[in-house]
């Protein structure tokens, strides 16, 4: 059985991320103790609400420096993809910084904001562990308003727009051994169910 921690922001619906964990016969931890999240084997950081009310939160629980010095697994989810980035526009806040990115207010072209619903993830890059198994385009499901470049440290991508060329944003992202989400795979229903798998199955040559 692999130990994962999820961690406890304040910030977040946990009981979601944790039931998807428990189908996949993982009983996660949830928890805000920096040493409980750094003896753990996986980590998830997951967030809903702002990015500064977020940070502030991890602030106060002495849990900024404890995840950027983590060299397990990290997959953040939704906001916690977010906060892994250097700064989000959402309340112009410093964020984690572990992934050389920057999240800003989404280019919806006129549809209504946020983006909240099923919608195509593409272009899985084979540099992701958490994307094999998982063929293009899948469904997925989203709910946010800020979102993060196309960039070298993107590993899928999706598009919010009434055009055919509309600009893509960062579906999911990797920098080392930090993983972000900005779907919820928890919601995501077997393609969801197979990025977490995917997560819980990392070995170190991943």
């Amino acid at each position: 059985m692999t130990s994962l921690v999820i961690i406890d922001t304040s910030c977040a619906n946990l009981s979601s991320v944790r039931f998807a964990f428990e189908r996949l016969g993982v009983e996660p931890v949830v928890s805000a103790s920096p040493a409980v999240i750094r003896a753990a084997e996986r980590v998830v950081l997951p967030g809903v609400g702002t990015a500064a009310a977020a940070m502030r939160n991890l602030q106060q629980l002495g849990l900024v420096e404890v995840i950027q010095q983590l060299e397990q697994p990290v997959l953040g989810i939704c906001l916690g993809m977010q906060l892994l980035t250097d700064y989000s526009a959402e309340g112009n806040v410093d964020c984690l910084g572990v992934v050389p990115a920057r999240t800003e207010r989404m280019i919806a072209d006129g549809l209504p904001l946020p983006h909240m619903g099923w919608n195509t993830i593409t272009d899985p890059s084979a540099s992701n562990p958490l994307l094999r198994g998982v063929e293009s385009p899948a469904y997925c499901y989203f709910v946010h308003s800020f979102a993060v470049a196309v960039d070298q440290y993107t590993s899928a991508q999706c598009t919010y727009s009434k055009a055919e060329n509309g600009q893509p944003f960062a579906a999911m992202i990797r920098s080392k051994n930090f993983f972000g989400a900005q779907f919820h795979p928890e919601r995501s229903g077997t393609v969801g169910a197979q990025i977490l798998q995917n997560f819980l199955a990392l070995t170190d040559g991943d």
